[in-house]
């Protein structure tokens, strides 16, 4: 039986617990703050009953009071703290010292290189990021990227526990800022940011053009089969007909300098009436009825 520690019980390491306790799997959870593991059952319970779970998740996941109780016995420890260089690099020292000489040790950092907080460590071998998107116990994608120093037999046995507990890994074969999925989706923001500010389409039209266009598409194909299916002849004859438009365009495209605090202010002001945390409940039961509905349609047809 594999265990799993989770290092960190906000919002994306109670996910994880989730998720791994979903599978079966026995999780220890710790967290520097005793407040937030006061308040885990509480919310695991919520998670279920949000996302039509098992009630006996609940069960396989526990509260240690230290670090070092919380990785006793872990096969696999999932880091979720700060996006710091500093408290990782910290943070992963003691993770290295105290964990089992086998257990691999994994980040969900979205936006640190693994190498930024793992170089020089002893088992530095056994260190990558997985990243997940928020809430990972909801979309199931997980990015792995390895470090320079990340053995490949490491990157095997996460591309099979992920897999095994129902998520999705895409394996990176190297470091890159941004890992993929951040660097997708910083060009699309920027696009979309731009033609805000610039007044060509509303905040509504520009989130309406991905919900009820290439959203549609995109939640069960991804971009690349998307340009396969759009041309008769495949992926070839697309690029053919469609590459000199699309290379105009992306000439451009906006980049950084779409990021300012006007383009902010336009879209944060067709939100002003939103009450952001019901809004998070109920874009995760979304989430929760999308999932379920992917899930069985995988199901049907594998």
């Amino acid at each position: 039986m594999t265990t799993i520690a989770i290092v960190g019980a906000g919002l994306i390491g109670r996910s994880w617990a989730f998720v791994f306790a979903r599978a079966g799997l026995p999780v220890r959870v710790w967290d520097a703050d005793p407040a937030v593991l006061d308040r885990l059952p509480g919310d695991i319970a919520t998670m279920i009953a949000d996302a039509g779970g098992d009630p006996a998740i609940a069960g396989r996941i526990g509260a240690f009071p230290t670090l070092a109780e919380a990785l006793q016995g872990a096969d696999w420890v999932q880091e979720n703290g700060p996006e710091n260089a500093e408290i990782k690099r910290a943070l992963f020292a003691d993770l290295d010292r105290l964990a089992g000489p086998d257990a691999i040790l994994a980040s969900s950092s979205s936006a640190l290189m693994p190498s930024v907080w793992s170089e020089g460590l002893a088992g530095a071998a056994r260190c990558l990021v997985a990243h997940p998107v928020n809430p990972p116990h909801l979309v199931p994608i997980v990015e792995l990227c390895p470090s320079p120093a990340t053995a490949p037999g490491v990157m095997d046995r996460a591309e099979a526990l992920f897999r095994r507990v129902g998520q999705v890994p895409a394996r990176l074969s190297r470091e890159i800022d941004g890992f993929v999925l951040n660097r997708l989706q910083a060009v699309l923001l920027a696009e979309s940011l731009r033609l805000v500010a610039d007044g060509v389409v509303s905040v509504q039209g520009l989130d309406d053009t991905i919900k009820h266009g290439l959203g549609r598409r995109w939640a069960f194909m991804g971009p690349l089969e998307t340009i396969l299916l759009n041309a008769p002849g495949g992926v070839a004859d697309y690029i053919r007909r469609y590459g000199p438009m699309l290379a105009q365009l992306t000439d451009g495209a906006a980049r950084g300098e779409a990021f300012t605090e006007a383009a902010g202010e336009i879209v944060a002001g067709a939100f002003a009436d939103t009450d952001i945390r019901a809004r998070q409940d109920w874009r995760d039961r979304e989430l929760s009825a999308l999932d379920a509905h992917l899930r069985a349609r995988s199901e049907r047809t594998a």
